[in-house]
């Protein structure tokens, strides 16, 4: 089963942006449909067909979400829309300098994606710009292994078995 998966990005220097593309080629290396949409001027709407998300940002100001991030969360978190349908992962990037608030940006997503009844599947990853290692290169690497464990957590549920994928 190929994967279909949206990208969605939240950002405020590009990093995100640049990170989304490089998922993106390496899961259409792999015969995967992907598509990337900026978090700009989306609403809670984007997730109201279902399916499978990456939740790609980056942290700014004190634990926020980028700018470009701040209606799209807002509107989950006023409408509070029913996201049983939504299987999602996230690419939190941050900066361990400021450990406090360290990928804060990505983790606020995944707690409500969580409380909105969407299911995240495998570990976030968690980038740290101050690591010396490019989160473009990280995020190539970690995302065919998730993908992976995508079609193998939706192969387990079409066959009515239920299994806990982020603890796998």
């Amino acid at each position: 089963m190929d994967l279909s998966l949206t990208i969605l990005v939240g950002t405020m220097t590009g990093t995100a942006d640049l990170v989304a593309q490089e998922v993106q080629t390496a899961l259409e290396a792999c015969s995967h449909a992907v598509s990337i949409r900026m978090m700009d001027d989306l609403d809670a709407g984007v997730f109201s067909t279902g399916g499978t998300f990456l939740i790609c940002t980056s942290t700014y100001g004190q634990g926020d979400v980028p700018d470009n991030a701040q209606a799209l969360y807002a509107s989950l978190e006023s409408e509070r829309p029913d996201l049983s349908a939504v299987t999602y992962g996230v690419i939190a990037l941050g900066d361990l300098t400021y450990k406090d608030t360290f990928c804060e940006g990505g983790m606020r997503f995944d707690n409500l994606l969580t409380e909105l009844g969407a299911r995240r599947v495998g570990e976030i990853l968690k980038h740290d710009a101050s690591s010396g290692t490019l989160p473009e290169e990280v995020a190539a690497q970690w995302i065919v292994p998730w993908a992976d464990l995508v079609e193998a957590t939706s192969v387990d549920t079409l066959a009515g078995k239920t299994t806990d994928a982020s603890a796998q």
